[in-house]
């Protein structure tokens, strides 16, 4: 099994993030969901980018990237837009990484606000709509095809439409169709990872 530090996004841990988790650890996976708004869910993506404003974008980010500090290094970091930035800084930085999930948002590997290059070994899976206003519109397909060209093992997954969150069933952007197909290739992602875990430990076991 692979074990996996999923963050949600600026609406917050919402019944549709957890829903996610908990298919995922239906097939047999850990899935750790923190709750970075300590308890706060809100009804637009609008309002929760204003209360994370109010905390700080970078403080918030930095949060997330603690909960780790609790946890393993062996994870798979995985987040939803803005969850995002502490999945991807955790995975580019914190070492033992063993792969990012990134979910309707990508931030670049080169440049000024890079956390650097991306690390040797770790796989990573993008997933956005290749209509989406956010994901598309604003440029963070530009950073998700980079790192498709530079890392040797990155996937970036389009999906046809237009919304952002569209794999959190309980808000009106959910797409069931897309949703199923996503969490098709993330357990595909996370059970090829849990493969060479086993067989690194086998390997291991009989040394």
């Amino acid at each position: 099994m692979a074990e996996v530090l999923l963050f949600h996004h600026a609406q917050g841990l919402t019944s549709g993030v957890r829903a996610f988790a908990d298919a995922i650890r239906a097939s047999g996976h850990i899935v750790h969901a923190p709750d970075l708004f300590e308890g706060r869910t809100f009804q637009s993506i609008e309002a929760g980018l204003a209360y994370i404003g109010e905390i700080g974008f970078d403080a918030m980010r930095e949060r997330g990237v603690r909960v780790a500090d609790e946890l393993p290094p062996g994870l798979v970091y995985a987040g939803f837009s803005f969850g995002v930035l502490p999945a991807q800084k955790l995975a580019q930085t914190r070492p033992g990484a063993r792969g990012a999930l990134l979910f309707y948002s990508c931030l670049p590997i080169s440049g000024e606000w890079a956390f650097g290059p991306w690390p040797d070994g770790v796989p990573v899976q993008i997933h956005g709509m290749d209509n989406d206003p956010v994901f598309v519109g604003e440029g963070d397909i530009h950073a998700a095809r980079e790192i498709v060209e530079k890392v040797e093992d990155a996937e970036l997954f389009l999906y046809p439409g237009d919304q952002h969150y569209f794999a959190d069933s309980s808000l009106p952007s959910y797409d069931a169709d897309a949703t199923a197909l996503l969490t098709t290739r993330v357990l595909v992602f996370l059970d090829r990872i849990a493969t060479k875990l086993a067989d690194k430990g086998h390997s291991t076991d009989n040394s």
